[in-house]
């Protein structure tokens, strides 16, 4: 494998490969932003109508809610642009194509993740900054330097935490390529949760949020902290300071099914009661017939 420095410069080169691509393409590009803005737009749309109909949602206002949402977004939109395309992973495992990535000198989850940068995901990650923006200069907090520095921290473990989500859910298509509905479920139905105060549901569903699928750590926690707020779920409003631990615990875990995944793929393929595969080369073919004899 690669030593680190070449593999971020590598990453750096495809990535700006990418940009240019794109941005040979104007107007797509553009209808891509708004499209993605305005379909983000409609979820926090969503939270105005309930704001206009309850003064408090769980205990929280709305600019409460919006710094959950605004955290939350530009943390998933920020995943969704680095490794958003691995929800296609398992038609790399259909084809054959994921086999190639093993005798190159980068790690297979590198190259994969290196493959694209989806810039069209910038009309999300910009409403979600528009609603965070909102939030800063609406909500109840005295901001000091700490708690600046806790906010752009949390931005990058919730990223973190996504992509270990992502990754681990890609990583089942080495056992099965049906797997993009259930990988979808973890990502985007654990982005849609992070959205709101997590006390507002049932705790088997807060349980499974803080202690299996950490979408909780993502934004409720961190804010509970930033806010001042005791916390309704766990009665351990400190909680959010574990954030970055769960972020490196939530990596590993994904980097650790990932490669349980490879080693998967690697047995079964050179395993000897594999069946070959059918080729026109290796079709049986008929035996000869013999020679006629001349009258």
């Amino acid at each position: 494998m690669a030593d680190p420095l070449a593999a971020l410069e590598t990453y750096a080169h495809l990535a700006a490969a990418s940009i240019r691509s794109r941005a040979q393409y104007r107007l797509s590009f553009a209808l891509d932003f708004v499209g993605t803005f305005v379909s983000a737009l409609t979820d926090f749309v969503a939270i105005l109508v309930l704001f206009s109909h309850l003064p408090v949602l769980g205990g929280w206002t709305l600019p409460e809610v919006s710094l959950l949402y605004g955290v939350a977004g530009i943390s998933f939109a920020l995943t969704d642009m680095l490794v958003g395309h691995l929800d296609g992973f398992g038609e790399l495992i259909r084809t054959g194509t994921f086999d190639v990535l093993l005798v190159r000198p980068h790690g297979s989850l590198f190259q994969v993740v290196a493959s694209e940068l989806a810039i069209r995901r910038l009309g999300k990650l910009s409403q979600a900054a528009a609603v965070l923006v909102y939030a800063v200069a609406n909500a109840p907090v005295v901001w000091s330097a700490p708690k600046v520095a806790l906010l752009l921290l949390t931005l990058g473990t919730g990223t973190a935490i996504y992509a270990g989500i992502w990754v681990a859910g890609a990583a089942i298509a080495f056992w099965t390529t049906e797997i993009r509905e259930v990988a979808n479920a973890f990502t985007y139905g654990g982005s849609y949760l992070a959205s709101y105060p997590i006390n507002l549901f049932g705790v088997w569903l807060r349980r499974f949020l803080a202690f299996v699928v950490p979408a909780a750590f993502v934004a409720y926690y961190p804010c509970v902290v930033i806010l001042g707020k005791p916390d309704p779920v766990a009665g351990l409003p400190w909680l959010g300071l574990l954030a970055p631990a769960v972020a490196l615990a939530t990596l590993a875990a994904g980097r650790l099914v990932w490669q349980l995944g490879v080693r998967h793929r690697s047995m079964a393929s050179t395993s000897p009661w594999r069946p070959a595969r059918w080729s026109a080369t290796s079709a049986p073919t008929a035996p000869a017939s013999p020679p006629r004899s001349r009258c």
